[in-house]
């Protein structure tokens, strides 16, 4: 069940010349929040915009002829789907790809571009997998687990062989955790060849069945997934991916939502990187200061797939989350001049008004009163609480 050297060697082999070598780049504003020299890999500029091509290429390529002719079938959200996609186009071989009911329409049209037949089935993506290991029963085409198969930990692992050779000092790497086959294959790499380094994984809170199935000592489902991460919304750890990370992974953490949109805005503003939700799991295990962490750090941005629209909403929310949006409800006079008087003390506050909404018939409200409810545009946490106490000082708020 574990990698050895030698297939780690080969797996480097192999996808030589075929997957890009993506870079690694310093990190200043995660250098100055967790007081490290924080370094990212960057996945998010691999093909398909994910590290999945890795894998499944690498498990497509090794298929006989025989299977090559069946077919490969397939269960993601989305990179994998791509990666599969892309990589049996690529072989020549054809493919079929379930995707979960609401997957991110960018997702599907890129699947479907790179050459898959795509069908929409179940909730999400573990509910997907049964129609596909279905699919697979009936006609004989070749699954390609999304992670829980040795040869897609092997080429996983290669992302670990970069990182060792293009940090040569790096003391923690970091990386994103759903599945775990990136992780897997990441720990694998590091652990035959650098056993010094610390690998760490990072769950979405709402996501989390790696820390009850460690417990457990066996891959445990969770109840329920709640997540905008939806690379990493895995319900059940795989097999092979979790007899990798009991053995070669030193700690588990999660990150909540705030965290991850918060992380998501700070590669857009900071670092000019597209980071998906999933993708940016690692930067905000670092960012929240979840992790104590030392020396050189790497970051695994694992991918960069996002819906625009998603990405506006989770902007939207990062920005809230670090104290950037403030919506409040004031009372004010209706009369001539009450609603003017509220936006003058805003403007005096330094605060842009985003949006304003009115309502003559809340409960509370006396006669010759209006409600109002402001957004404005803050510039963090402080501010925020300035902005509020001038409000409550001048009558604004209630308690």
């Amino acid at each position: 069940m574990l990698l050895t050297a030698a297939d780690i060697d080969a797996a480097t082999r192999e996808l030589s010349g075929v997957i890009r070598r993506t870079p690694s780049i310093a990190s200043r504003v995660l250098s100055e929040r967790s007081g490290s020299d924080v370094w990212l890999k960057c996945e998010n500029l691999q093909r398909t915009g994910s590290f999945k091509p890795r894998g499944a290429y690498l498990r497509i390529s090794r298929l006989t002829a025989d299977e090559r002719a069946r077919g490969v079938v397939a269960a993601s959200a989305g990179n994998h789907a791509q990666g599969v996609a892309w990589a049996a186009s690529d072989l020549g071989i054809d493919s079929r790809v379930y995707m979960p009911v609401g997957a991110a329409l960018p997702k599907i049209v890129a699947t479907k571009a790179y050459g898959a037949e795509v069908v929409s089935a179940g909730a999400t993506v573990d509910e997907a997998l049964v129609h596909a290991r279905r699919h697979a029963d009936e006609t004989g085409a070749v699954l390609i687990h999304p992670f829980d198969h040795l040869d897609i930990v092997a080429g996983q692992s290669t992302v670990g062989v970069e990182i060792l050779e293009q940090i040569p000092n790096v003391s923690t790497i970091v990386v994103p955790l759903g599945g775990g086959g990136l992780l897997a294959g990441v720990a694998a790499a590091v652990r035959l060849r650098r056993p010094d380094v610390r690998v760490i994984g990072v769950q979405a809170a709402e996501a989390a069945a790696w820390p009850a199935s460690l417990a457990e000592r066996h891959p445990v489902p969770v109840a329920s997934m709640n997540t905008m991460a939806d690379g990493i919304a895995v319900a059940t750890p795989g097999a092979v991916p979790f007899a990798h990370v009991t053995e070669f992974v030193d700690e588990i953490v999660t990150v909540s939502e705030e965290e991850l949109s918060t992380a998501l805005l700070l590669m857009l503003e900071r670092a000019k990187l597209v980071v998906e939700p999933a993708g940016a799991a690692a930067v905000a295990a670092v960012a929240s200061g979840r992790l104590s962490v030392s020396g050189t750090v790497c970051v695994v941005l694992s991918g960069g797939n996002i819906d625009p629209l998603l990405l506006r909403h989770v902007t939207t929310h990062g920005l809230t989350a670090a104290g950037r949006f403030l919506t409040v409800t004031a009372t004010v006079s209706d009369r001539p001049g009450g609603l003017v008087a509220l936006l003058e003390l805003l403007r005096d506050q330094g605060a842009s008004v985003l949006d304003v909404v009115h309502s003559r018939v809340a409960d509370d409200l006396y006669l010759g009163e209006v409600q109002v409810t402001v957004s404005v545009e803050t510039r963090g946490h402080d501010h925020q609480h300035t902005v509020r106490r001038a409000l409550a000082d001048a009558g604004f708020l209630r308690d």
